[in-house]
């Protein structure tokens, strides 16, 4: 076997570099070991190519969630919020939330499992529809109007109504009457037929109907606003089985408007609204039941 020589060797070596760097392209350089090829063989699964290339893959379910997520937490706490509304105003216009209960907030967290700032407000929102009266430091109670305050209230209604029936008829038509006619036919078959909160709404209906006769939006806004506070007070201090309205008064009404006798009618609608308002009697139910028995926990 030939013996290189030491220059050789050395005049060689650039060759050897030169080919291994040819093989390393062309693929004629020695393959690496087989546990090497092994790794290198094996694909990372696709996940893995997915974040290597910056790009997380995210489950659909996950996604739509994330996307979801704050809107439905919105609308999960209005659901609370007006589920709780609900409890407190029909405990009220169903007389079990006597006029002046104490609606302190920490019982109320507790029994509906909620947190101070959703009682808060819910508080807010019934004290904006004349339910529920805000204390300063001593907290909310359900309101309980004065006498006073009753009168002034069918005033106003009485005033409002007034300025309506004049405008009603100028400018109702025959269909006008007609649809009248058929709404009056409506309510007396509610008054012998029906539960009383149906003959109650379509009673209220009817004063409503003629404010959108009047052709004047200001005075029905005004007057839908007296009204729903005139209901909160004849359910809660009325007497059980009153009619919140006679029938037979709201037929002559129409009728007398219809007639063109205008004061007539006028003075129809006075005694009418003044008949509703006697029958309210203000007297503070003191039962001494829980606040958990009055919201219908118990």
């Amino acid at each position: 076997m030939p013996v290189m020589t030491k220059a050789a060797s050395r005049s060689a070596a650039p060759a050897i570099k030169k080919a291994g760097k040819r093989g390393a392209v062309t693929g004629d350089a020695t393959p690496p070991p087989a546990h090497r090829r092994a790794a290198n063989d094996a694909s990372p699964p696709a996940a893995a190519r997915e974040v290597r290339r910056g790009r997380p893959r995210v489950r659909p379910v996950a996604l739509e969630a994330s996307q979801r997520g704050p809107a439905a937490s919105e609308r999960d706490a209005e659901d609370t919020e007006d589920r709780i509304y609900r409890a407190v105003f029909e405990s009220v216009m169903s007389q079990r939330l006597a006029p002046g209960t104490k609606l302190p907030e920490a019982a109320l967290c507790e029994l509906f499992g909620v947190g101070r700032s959703v009682v808060q407000k819910v508080l807010q929102r019934l004290a904006h529809d004349h339910i529920v009266a805000l204390r300063p430091n001593r907290g909310a109670m359900v309101a309980m109007p004065t006498r006073e305050e009753v009168g002034k209230l069918f005033e106003a209604r009485r005033a409002l109504e007034a300025a309506i029936v004049p405008l009603v008829a100028q400018f109702a038509t025959r269909a006008d009457y007609a649809a009248l006619r058929r709404q009056l036919k409506a309510e007396h078959r509610a008054m012998h037929h029906a539960p009383q909160n149906e003959w109650a709404r379509l009673a209220s209906t009817f004063h409503l109907r003629l404010a959108e006769l009047s052709r004047n939006p200001i005075l029905k806004r005004y007057l839908k606003e007296l009204m729903s506070r005139c209901a909160l007070v004849v359910a809660i201090y009325e007497a059980p089985g009153n009619a919140p309205c006679e029938h037979d008064e709201h037929v002559r009404v129409v009728d007398d408007i219809e007639r063109g006798n205008v004061a007539r009618a006028i003075a129809t609608m006075d005694a009418h609204l003044r008949d509703l308002e006697s029958n309210i009697d203000l007297v503070e139910d003191q039962t001494g039941k829980s606040l958990a028995h009055m919201l219908g926990f118990d």
